[in-house]
């Protein structure tokens, strides 16, 4: 599986922007945005449909990056735990992907999804914070962002 290191990397961390420091998942999440305004031209159902694929992309994603770093080294030679590296930053585009559903699209809805997605993945406030710690593998991975998104997409609906 190492092989193919390069393209599991490439996907999971979202074209390498999980490796821009500081805050790679604030950096994922403004991926998501121009993903967002696109996938919406696609209708409400179309989006939808579009998410659920990228999220079980983002599942096999987080799982492969997990296994093909398992055993990875720091510079000092300490093992890293590689579940849920922050440089994984899939997981925040669908997220936010999951924010921004049935939402208006103006610009109101992009930042207020961003904001508010951005502060629940941060805070990570119960179910939220259970999800992230017993939740193991891609899935767990994945589900703590989908939590904060639905979450958002939830307060954002009653707001909006």
């Amino acid at each position: 599986m190492k092989r193919y290191q390069f393209w599991i990397d490439l996907l999971a961390t979202c074209g390498f922007v999980g490796r821009i420091r500081p805050a790679p998942g604030t950096w994922g999440t403004l991926w998501g945005i121009p993903l967002g305004l696109l996938l919406i031209r696609l209708g409400p159902l179309g989006y939808m449909v579009a998410t659920g694929v990228l999220i079980l992309v983002a599942i096999a994603a987080a799982q492969l990056h997990e296994a093909v770093h398992a055993g990875d080294v720091d510079i000092n030679g300490a093992p890293q735990d590689m579940h849920d590296s922050q440089e994984v930053v899939i997981d925040e585009v669908v997220g936010y992907l999951v924010a921004f559903t049935w939402l208006p699209m103006n610009w109101t809805s992009v930042v207020a999804a961003f904001v508010l997605f951005r502060a629940l993945d941060i805070v990570k406030p119960f179910p939220i914070s259970w999800l992230d710690r017993k939740v193991k593998g891609g899935l767990g991975t994945v589900v703590d962002d989908l939590a904060a998104g639905l979450i958002a997409n939830i307060i954002l609906q009653a707001v909006l």
